[in-house]
């Protein structure tokens, strides 16, 4: 086994070098004509940001003083997302590259072609005639044209560049803005005609930590406010980060309002960052946790499962305890971090199960793999007699950047069939 993850490794080093020496051969030496300082640049430019991506994640995971983990998540996560979309442009380039060859060549061979036009006879030079000084003060002649290739990989090279540079920053711009609001109607047969309408306001994966702080919590609880919701679902991934560096930016969370109240679920970045500690840090800021536990409102039940990492700490999800003796005749309506819980909520008759962890892929084309390893990616769908909604969350995890998949927080409208 120790065997297979040494290989496993090595192998991800081997693809990582090889890329990144790509990146570097395509912007760098291609677009250059000799060895130079553009060429170091260059060099210095990749492996500095994959030091500082590194040093980010080891900091966080490490728990490194938080002034630290600040100091290297801004520079070292965007690289992160910018080194994704300069690959993916040079790749999209290699495509563009034998057409725009081919134009060029066709616009030189039908320049080379002999014009119709009869020269002008030489006029003759007189004999006497000298030769003129050239004038010191006259501009030196131009410097040759670049060649073909180099011009274009200069064009590829520039358009890639500029493309992966637009869309992080159009992706970070759009994280950092704040969440949307997304409104979905979901029907539950056993609702009472007297709970039409009732509205759950569902936000996940908010992520505080070295980059996302006190005042995107702020707009967080801002934009779930003004929804005026009858109940508030925060299921799982609040945190990046201990209660003593993160305390602060979590204050926010006490300022949310709903007619029946907060609820909260762990997720798996809870138990990297101290689960029992966050539990009673989000009770006293005045949200209920449902560990493992149910609540009975007056229309419905409302349960809470822990996430699945928290089986690494003898704290995981115990359906049974949740749901085992509940009336199966009440609509029931679950907190589950991941989608892939819906197999167990399936089980014992959930009605409806809210999620997030997936963030919708965050950066294309993770969605791809997010959707691989999920039942649901992001939307609501149908499990058997359970329905299932997953939210792409609200902030993001490493890259405050969401590219193809746009944070939300979600209004879940509760339709009785009796209405």
């Amino acid at each position: 086994m120790a065997l297979l993850v040494v290989l496993f490794v090595l192998l991800a080093l081997a693809v990582l070098v090889a890329a990144n020496w790509y990146l570097w051969r395509r912007l760098f030496r291609d677009t250059t004509a000799r060895p130079g300082p553009v060429r170091r640049g260059g060099a210095v430019l990749i492996g500095g940001g994959w030091v500082l991506a590194v040093g980010a994640l080891v900091a966080e995971r490490a728990g490194a003083p938080f002034w630290l983990q600040r100091t290297l998540a801004w520079p070292g996560f965007l690289w992160l997302a910018l080194s994704i979309y300069l690959l993916l442009g040079v790749v999209v380039g290699e495509a563009v590259r034998p057409v725009l060859r081919r134009v060029l060549e066709r616009r030189a061979a039908r320049s080379a072609e002999p014009s119709a036009v009869p020269e002008p006879e030489p006029v003759p030079v007189p004999a006497k005639a000298k030769p003129q000084a050239q004038d010191p003060q006259a501009s030196p002649p131009p410097a040759p044209a670049p060649s073909r290739r180099l011009f274009v990989s200069r064009v590829v090279g520039g358009a890639a560049a500029a493309a992966a540079v637009g869309t992080v920053g159009h992706g970070t711009y759009g994280v950092l803005r704040g969440p949307g609001v997304k409104r979905v109607t979901v029907p539950l047969a056993k609702l009472p005609r007297a709970a039409h309408g009732y509205r759950i306001a569902v936000v996940s994966d908010i992520h505080l930590g070295p980059v996302l702080g006190r005042g995107f919590a702020q707009k967080v609880v801002d934009t779930i406010n003004s929804t005026q919701p009858d109940l508030i679902a925060v299921v799982g991934d609040l945190v990046d980060g201990s209660v003593k560096d993160l305390g602060p930016a979590a204050a926010p969370l006490a300022g949310l309002k709903a007619r029946h109240g907060s609820y909260f679920v762990t997720g798996n970045h809870e138990y990297f960052s101290g689960a029992e500690q966050w539990v009673e840090e989000v009770r006293r800021l005045g949200l209920l946790p449902l560990e493992n536990a149910r609540a009975e409102l007056p229309w419905f039940d409302l349960a809470g499962v822990n996430d699945i990492a928290g089986e690494s700490e003898g704290l995981g999800p115990d359906f049974t305890r949740a749901l085992g003796d509940r009336d199966p005749a009440r609509a029931c309506v679950l907190l589950a971090h991941q989608p892939v819980q819906i197999h167990d909520a399936v089980r014992h008759g959930v009605d409806l199960q809210l999620s997030g962890h997936t963030h919708g892929g965050q950066l294309w084309p993770g969605n791809l793999i997010a959707a691989a390893a999920n039942p649901t990616l992001a939307g609501l769908e149908r499990h058997g007699d359970t329905q299932l909604y997953v939210t792409r969350g609200a902030g993001a995890w490493g890259p405050p950047t969401r590219v193809g998949a746009p944070s939300d927080i979600t209004v879940i409208e509760l339709a009785s069939r009796r209405a």
